[in-house]
């Protein structure tokens, strides 16, 4: 696909060159104007006809008109005559001005001329380098198919992102709630709630918040919170990376015990093993993790005095049991569809081309199944890590751990909206990230991806 070819981007294109096209008209008629060539190009004509070879070039086509006339036997129409030898002497007689002006260092200019002129001026080409270099990227990305892919993804991701926040905001803001009452008090005066109002610019319309809060996370400058006054960028970049060791070593230990459960599952299928493991996954997904956090506790914290209650950074063992909760209930999805896609690519016709082919079951089951049934898990992989980022706020506040999660959920009793806004936005900046993600994985690992991409291009 070009950039001819795909019509948003070839009004993107025009978008771009407007500014610079609309500079070098106003040059172009400015230079127009200056060298006066349309008053000078009359007043030429006007001195040829009054010459005497205008009058033997009038001479001579009437008689070619006559001769032409005669020779096909046609009668003679005057006012044809006429108008077809006025017409002959003026192409002749502005033909000779042409050159004559020419002659004399005249010549009329015309907008593609002119702009070709431009290109030689290094000033103009200094001007040029900006949305030059815009369309150039653009012509560049757009040739390498899987590099479109994975441009066009993160425009989407952008946007998805921009979408989140406005919808965010405008929630909260058609919210009942009163943010001055809630955080100074009943017995707040007015003149306190106007101040309130005022100080944080609840005062102003909903475009101007909704616009400063868009600008705010562009720029990274959340404000404060109504609560504290603390610094809200500052806030989120404390407990956010918490959030995500959190979800991240959940998601890698889910991972690591879930494919080879769903592969054995799908490898012995209707056997012991794979009852075994598909009735562990279902107590799994059964189990509510604030209930399996406090029964960790109780067995590996207070009666058995091995494992720390609650998180404390510079203690990796407190790290064991929120990550094991958390992971439960993905390793159980994962392990799910692992066996479900596993068992339906296994029966495909190309695995058993590749047994019959003499390669080991093993060898079939890892590289032509596996690879192929790839997909599904990842989406299982991508939609189960959003969903437990925002569950996360449950397991830190059972063991207690200052992340993003519980700090959405301690501002919602306040509530503080800035905060609230910010943490809710940032939780869904990550699961849009972690989807981008998902979606390269899928133009990388499936084959048939990356043939539908190399055919749109």
């Amino acid at each position: 696909m070009t950039i001819q070819r795909h019509r948003l981007l070839k009004w993107f294109q025009w978008l771009i060159g407007a500014p610079l096209h609309l500079i070098v008209v106003i040059l172009f008629l400015s230079r127009k104007k200056s060298t006066n060539y349309q008053s000078l190009f009359k007043e030429k004509i006007q001195q040829l006809k009054q010459t005497d070879d205008y009058q033997n070039w009038l001479q001579a086509y009437y008689q070619q008109y006559d001769r032409k006339q005669a020779y096909f036997n046609r009668k003679i129409n005057p006012a044809k005559r006429t108008s077809f030898v006025i017409q002959q002497a003026n192409e002749k007689v502005e033909k000779l001005a042409t050159e004559a002006l020419a002659e004399s260092g005249i010549e009329q200019i015309n907008y593609l001329t002119y702009f070709n002129s431009l290109l030689l001026n290094k000033k103009f080409i200094g001007l040029t380098i900006v949305p030059g270099l815009i369309l150039y990227s653009l012509c560049l990305i757009y040739q390498n198919a899987f590099i479109r892919f994975i441009f066009e993804r993160v425009v989407l991701t952008f946007f998805v992102m921009i979408s989140v926040i406005v919808i965010v905001f405008t929630i909260l803001y058609i919210s009942p709630s009163d943010a001055a009452a809630n955080i100074l008090g009943e017995a707040a005066t007015m003149e306190q709630r106007i101040e309130f109002n005022f100080r944080y610019g609840l005062d102003q319309p909903y475009i101007v918040q909704l616009g400063r809060a868009i600008k705010g996370f562009l720029t990274f400058d959340l404000g404060l919170s109504y609560t504290g006054n603390e610094v809200i960028i500052s806030s989120i970049s404390n407990r956010l990376p918490v959030t995500l060791t959190l979800a991240i070593s959940s998601l890698l230990l889910a991972v690591v015990v879930a494919i080879p459960i769903g592969m054995i599952s799908a490898a012995k299928m209707n056997s012991f093993w794979d009852y075994s493991f598909m009735f562990l996954a279902l107590i799994g997904l059964s189990i509510p993790s604030f209930w399996q956090g406090l029964i960790f506790i109780l067995t590996f914290s207070i009666r058995g005095n091995l494992l720390p209650a609650t998180y404390s950074p510079n203690n990796p063992l407190s790290l064991i049991m929120p990550v094991v909760v958390l992971g439960t209930g993905l390793a159980a999805a994962i392990a799910r569809m692992t066996r479900a896609s596993m068992l339906e690519v296994i029966h495909e016709d190309y695995m058993m081309t590749a047994k019959a082919k003499g390669l080991s079951g093993r060898e079939v089951f890892f590289r032509h199944g596996l690879r192929n049934a790839w997909i599904p898990i990842l989406t299982v992989i991508g939609l189960q890590f959003g969903a437990m980022l925002g569950g996360a706020a449950v397991t830190e506040q059972v063991f207690n751990i200052r992340g993003l999660g519980s700090y959405i959920v301690d501002k919602q009793f306040i509530p503080d909206i800035p905060a609230i806004l910010a943490g809710v936005v940032y939780v869904a900046m990550t699961i849009s990230l972690v989807n981008l993600i998902v979606d390269l994985l899928y133009a990388v690992l499936n084959p048939r991806i990356r043939s539908q991409l190399k055919e749109s291009s």
